[in-house]
């Protein structure tokens, strides 16, 4: 089976391959390109301001004048052009809010600062100016805002009401566009009727999933073809695929008969029709979702190709798989450079129980609140609920998939997980669970407000009756960009609840993720340390030889005392699994009463170092902590040690860079 973020890259590598062979849409109305992505620079074809206008209503003026009581010779409305009008020393003209500025003017006071004066018998207009402006002051010089032949959109930008706008302001009324991809949607089974059935005979359900999916489609701007229900035959899935492919669409989408049954037959139908790139991903739910390219056998026209997603059929599954996997697909299909969804990190207002064998995709509610648990804001997420692939409920109101790492562990109230977004962060009504549908780990309400959770870390461990606070830094540009998921964190996170007992009552109280910046990273070294009192910190990642490697440079800026002791350990350890653990340049060392210890960005590896510092972390938590009566144990004799060429040979190694299975 593959893991998500690999099946992922599977499906974005043939949407890339498809959009690049599909030439972009024909210039598009201006209103209709509202929600496109551009795909042309557009440039300014003249300057705006096309004039000197004035910012306010008031007087042109030469501002050498100053203060005096002046002749007003024209006036200079919007709208009005101004020629023939020239203001001299002595001479004021009336300009408003966006008009233009006569020539000869070189600044404008504003009518606040001026006062009429009554006309003098030859009634001319007279005004009295009460102050001194400078040269240019209230005027918008031509050009001040778009120069001509600025790019003022570039090719991938997304066109909101403001570009829409700004697109009017240049002139330009039709805009080339990538164009919404067309999807294709029908639903396979026998036992699946209409959703207007108004009697169920027994063994049949309505079709909740093709309307789910067409609604989904429809609200990322697709284009939709209703296909109907497949029956479970090979002739019926035959034909339902050549008539989406007919259709023109860019995307096929089946739910149901993907799994193991005799009759699940999508996956021979599209094996026969082309490529299968996948049909098993390594997550909970939606394990049997199969992925595919197909084409039309029809060699007396012109082939027409797919891309085809054979979903699961669990209405959840089906749902869970459309976010993670088919929206990326359609926003690349439609022009998008970043089609991978936003991922937040949140903090769980209840315990929620990991599955012990894959990674899960807990449908949840998050909200952003002044207080997240920790005494800043942030994201808190409560749980929908009870969790079965079929219960659509739970997909109700969700608007983030909490991702959960396999290790049948429970993760603590008030811990800090990753989320990715599905839908509008909002402020929803808080989830009640039913009574029935209760367990021991989600609770019959979710607290109304984050001042129900912890208010900093120290309470947050003290609530969990831990003595030895633990928090877990990503260091990676990938993953605080939401370009890929951070497998590394949830991997820590596991290693340290499960050797809990072996680190003296550890609880992983806080996690984040920050880009390779020493700034970034060394700001979290400090608060954690000096303001939360963490007893210990594993960083991971950025340990590196690559330029954007930089852990050790900012821890190294913030320990107090260096710790290589724990490095050459990481070094030999890791040197059992590949040769390319020296090139590691982990740091480890201690700030106040906290350890800081740089650990590599791969999963493996870090459990692999884990492990390896285990029989010492207890012992060494302990004496930062000020415990005198954790003396140092007693050596081992002499008789039984490593011969010392050994352990010279091994730190020389180490010394010469060495490092962890392992980090670039």
């Amino acid at each position: 089976m593959l893991q998500v973020e690999d099946a992922l890259a599977a499906v974005l590598s043939a949407a890339a391959g498809r959009r690049a062979a599909a030439s972009a849409s024909a210039a598009v109305p201006l209103l209709d390109a509202l929600g496109l992505v551009l795909a042309e620079d557009v440039r300014a074809p003249d300057p705006l301001p096309p004039f000197r206008a004035s910012v306010k209503d008031g007087y042109a003026v030469v501002a050498s004048d100053g203060p005096g009581e002046y002749a007003v010779i024209a006036e200079a409305r919007a709208g009005d052009d101004a020629l023939g009008v020239v203001v001299t020393p002595g001479t004021v003209a009336y300009v408003t809010t966006g008009g233009p500025i006569p020539d000869g003017a070189d600044a404008v006071v504003q009518v606040e600062d001026t006062e009429q004066v009554a006309a003098p018998p030859d009634g001319t207009k007279r005004v009295r100016i009460s102050v001194r402006v400078a040269e240019g002051h209230d005027i918008r010089n031509v050009g001040c805002d778009i120069e001509k032949d600025l790019v003022v959109l570039k090719s991938g930008e997304h066109l909101g009401p403001a570009e829409i706008g700004l697109l009017a302001t240049v002139g330009v009324t039709a805009v080339k566009a990538y164009r919404r991809p067309t999807i294709a949607v029908f639903s396979t089974g026998d036992e699946l009727v209409q959703p207007d059935t108004a009697t169920l005979s027994r063994g049949q359900i309505r079709d909740s999933n093709r309307a789910m999916l067409l609604a989904a489609a429809i609200q990322h701007k697709c284009k939709v073809v209703d296909l109907g229900i497949a029956k479970d035959t090979e002739v019926s899935l035959k034909e339902l695929m050549d008539a989406a492919l007919r259709s023109d669409a860019d995307i096929i989408l089946t739910s149901g008969g993907v799994s193991m049954g005799d009759r699940d037959l999508v996956k021979p139908c599209l094996a026969k029709m082309g490529k299968i790139y996948f049909d098993k991903i390594q997550m909970k739910p939606g394990k049997p979702l199969t992925f595919a390219e197909i084409s039309t056998d029809d060699t007396a026209r012109s082939s027409k190709t797919a891309l085809a997603f054979g979903l699961p059929g669990n209405p959840v599954s089906c749902m869970v798989c459309f976010n993670l996997f088919v929206v990326p697909a359609i926003r690349l299909l439609s022009g998008w450079s970043n089609p991978h969804l936003q991922r937040v990190h949140v903090r769980l207002s209840h315990p929620l129980r990991a599955d012990s064998h894959r990674p899960e995709f807990h449908r949840a509610v998050i909200r952003w609140v002044l207080d997240d648990g920790s005494g800043r804001p942030g994201y808190v997420a409560e749980s929908t609920g009870q969790q079965a692939s079929s219960r659509l409920l739970s997909m109700k109101s969700a608007n983030a998939l909490l991702e959960v790492p396999a290790s049948g562990q429970t993760l603590a109230a008030g811990v800090s997980i990753q989320a990715i977004v599905i839908a509008d962060i909002t402020s929803p009504p808080l989830y009640k669970q039913p009574a029935a549908t209760t367990t021991s780990l989600l609770p019959t309400h979710f607290v109304s407000s984050a001042k129900s959770m912890s208010t900093d870390v120290s309470q947050v461990a003290a609530s969990q009756n831990a003595e030895v606070k633990v928090a877990i830094l990503t260091v990676s540009d990938t993953v605080s960009s939401g370009a890929g998921p951070d497998r590394s964190g949830p991997r820590a996170v596991s290693v340290v609840n499960s050797s809990s007992e072996k680190l003296g009552g550890a609880v992983v109280v806080a996690t984040a993720v920050v880009p390779d910046e020493v700034d970034q990273i060394k700001d979290v070294l400090v608060k954690w340390s000096d303001v939360d009192r963490v007893n210990l910190i594993l960083t991971l990642g950025g340990t590196g030889f690559t330029p954007r490697d930089v852990t050790p440079e900012a821890t190294k800026c913030v320990i107090e005392k260096e710790a290589p002791g724990l490095a050459f350990v990481m070094i030999q350890e890791s040197l059992k699994v590949t040769p390319f653990a020296m090139l590691s340049r982990a740091a480890s060392g201690i700030r106040g009463s906290t350890l800081i210890i740089n650990m590599p960005g791969n999963p493996n590896a870090v459990a692999e170092c884990m492990e390896a510092l285990l029989p010492a972390l207890k012992h060494a938590i302990k004496q930062l902590k000020g415990d005198k009566r954790e003396k140092n144990p007693r050596h081992v004799p002499h008789a039984d040690a490593a011969p010392v060429d050994q352990w010279e040979r091994s730190f020389k190694a180490a010394s010469s860079g060495g490092g962890c299975s392992c980090d670039p």
